[in-house]
């Protein structure tokens, strides 16, 4: 019985420090490859703003008009722009009468 208990640790184990980090990486590396200039992004730090040039490693994000800072493409939290938005929906920020 106790064989069993250890067991199903060393699987837990397995589970929460190989596989889920790696599961994290792939969508992280899928989300940066995705990547486009004017993409609307937040970063990890949680600056939000436009994609405005983006090489291999780096990119260029536009955080106000006239204002762009330099990032480590790794910096990218998130992809806020919704690419086909549905016919109708209200944004977040819109009331209704």
């Amino acid at each position: 019985m106790a064989y069993a208990y250890l067991g199903f640790v060393i699987i837990a184990c397995f589970m929460v420090f190989l596989v889920l980090p790696r599961r994290r990486l792939r969508a992280v590396e899928a989300l940066q490859s995705q990547l486009r200039e004017g993409d609307e992004i937040m970063t990890t730090g949680g600056m939000f703003g436009r994609i405005t040039r983006l090489e291999h490693d780096t990119f260029d994000l536009e955080i106000a008009p006239n204002t762009v800072v330099h990032f480590a493409r790794g910096a990218v939290g998130r992809k806020m722009s919704v690419e086909n938005p549905e016919p109708g929906a209200a944004a977040a920020d819109e009331t209704t009468d």
